[in-house]
């Protein structure tokens, strides 16, 4: 059942530029058993939401993905360290664009996201791939965009 597994963390800086870019941290690992791992898969991803109360809408984007497919084992007691490198790209509303065109069209830009009330947080994921666990150990953290 994977019951005493693996343990799941996420080791990443607290914010990241928004333009394009990679994104270096590492995924660390402990078990209280011997485990074989099949996969690691990390994801960047924005809750993009819109509106207010009743008629709040979330949309989940994926900015960025990778899997580090090599198989492994862990054993009793050990801490595995795993770096990665997340390529993203940042998927803009249309408010946004208007937003960075400065002037009277970037007014209107921040006029339209009050608005609608466009808020977007940004998380990453790391979810391993046990083979004997019934549910797959993962983490998540947020990570601050600037």
């Amino acid at each position: 059942m994977g019951i005493g597994g693996v343990k799941v963390e996420l080791s990443i800086p607290a914010e990241a530029p928004k333009q394009e870019g990679n994104l270096a941290g590492k995924i660390i690992l402990t078990s209280k058993s011997d485990q074989d791992i099949k996969e690691i898969e990390i994801k960047m991803i924005e809750e993009y939401s819109t509106g207010r109360g009743d008629e709040k809408e979330t949309k989940e984007l994926t900015l960025g993905e990778i899997k580090i497919s090599e198989a492994m084992s862990i054993k009793e007691g050990e801490t595995k360290e795993i770096p990665f490198s997340l390529p993203y790209a940042l998927i803009k509303s249309n408010n946004d664009e208007l937003k960075e065109k400065g002037g009277a069209l970037g007014a209107l830009g921040k006029v339209g996201s009050f608005a609608k009330n466009e808020k977007s947080e940004f998380f990453i994921e790391a979810d391993v791939d046990v083979v004997s666990a019934a549910i797959d150990p993962s983490d998540r953290k947020k990570i601050k965009l600037v």
